[in-house]
């Protein structure tokens, strides 16, 4: 019996970064799933590139906690852990209700505008999963960007990418997993009516409970997983 393939070919053309984003996709969606491990030439092959972008990307994702790998050749992707989840969570917790409310009033009412204009194509039924996660994050990171570093910002993106990793792999046969959990684009919207607003207060308030949306939500997908 054949094996489906998890990882899709990707051009020759800025290879290492295109295999890192390829898996690291097959991660976060759960087509490469907890606790499976496969080889460097197993992946190689799948995507029809050489050993070595496959090498730099598993580093890099190793890096961002998505993986471990194991003498070069081989890597695993880990578990989905509870104690890992919380402390997720607890650092965004520290980093992300305060840019929401320093950046509150430093957008304009038509940048607010184009954000909840591209949010609102979120929210609409897609065939591709991943680009509409890619674009939530985007767009959120729009809205803390103003008073963020650059440190906040990759900090938040590898905290963000591993959140979300325990969302969709629990819900892998679900309807929900078809596109962005519509509780997450709806606390987004009250985000940028809390920017709409001018208020640093509620900004704060809700990108913390945006955070304890995303806690919530992987907390269910752990119980389906196990």
């Amino acid at each position: 019996m054949t094996q489906s393939a998890f990882v899709h070919p990707v051009e020759a053309v800025s290879v290492a970064d295109r295999v890192t984003s390829e898996i690291r996709r097959a991660i976060l969606s759960g087509r490469l799933q907890p606790g499976q491990e496969f080889s460097l030439r197993q992946i190689a092959g799948q995507l029809g590139v050489s050993f070595i972008p496959v090498r730099e990307a598993l580093r890099s994702l190793e890096a961002e906690g998505l993986l471990v790998t194991r003498r070069g050749r081989s890597a695993t992707v880990p578990p989905l852990d509870p104690a890992e989840l919380h402390s997720i969570c607890k650092l965004r917790r520290r980093i992300e209700p305060e840019l929401a409310a320093l950046s509150c009033p430093m957008l304009s009412d038509a940048e607010l505008d184009a954000l909840e204009a591209r949010l609102t194509l979120c929210s609409e039924p897609t065939e591709r999963p991943d680009e509409a996660f890619d674009e939530c994050h985007a767009i959120y990171f729009e809205l803390l960007r103003p008073a963020a570093t650059s440190w906040d910002v990759r900090v938040l993106q590898m905290l963000c990418r591993a959140l979300e990793r325990y969302i969709r792999n629990g819900f892998a046969s679900d309807d929900r997993a078809v596109g962005v959990p519509v509780d997450c684009l709806a606390v987004q919207r009250d985000l940028i009516a809390a920017y709409r607003a001018r208020d640093p207060e509620r900004a704060r308030q809700v990108a913390d409970h945006f955070v304890t949306l995303g806690e919530r939500l992987a907390d269910e997908s752990i119980a389906a997983v196990n």
